[in-house]
């Protein structure tokens, strides 16, 4: 099993910055890709960005590219969220999740997920 907490989100104003953060427990955190995800009010949840175990490899969905940075820290056994020029249709909960595999866009191939922290973006 895989403990994961997700923070930092809050409220913030369009064109602002936020970083998330997720801390794992449980298992070897270098032995997991790990994804962010996001689900706004009545719509599916969807791909935000993934990381590869060892940091090699990075994804990001169209909507999120250039704006935000996935990253991790092995040693922290915490990934990352780094989220800058937000918009109003940023707003969400967040959530990040653990794939024992390799990383991938796809939800379902994610083992663990996080409680999901809520990012609203005011314009």
């Amino acid at each position: 099993q895989v403990q994961l907490v997700d923070s930092g989100g809050g409220l913030v104003q369009a064109g602002g910055s936020l970083r998330l953060s997720c801390v794992a427990s449980g298992r070897t955190f270098s032995n997991y890709a790990m994804g962010w995800f996001r689900q706004a009010p009545g719509k599916e949840r969807e791909f935000v960005a993934a990381i590869s175990r060892l940091a090699i490899r990075t994804y990001y969905a169209d909507s999120v590219t250039g704006r935000f940075t996935i990253s991790r820290d092995n040693a922290k056994n915490t990934v990352y969220l780094q989220m800058n020029s937000l918009k109003p249709e940023d707003t969400a909960v967040y959530y990040c999740a653990a794939n024992p595999a390799i990383a991938t866009i796809l939800k379902n191939d994610y083992a663990y997920w996080g409680q999901g922290t809520q990012v609203t973006v005011s314009s």
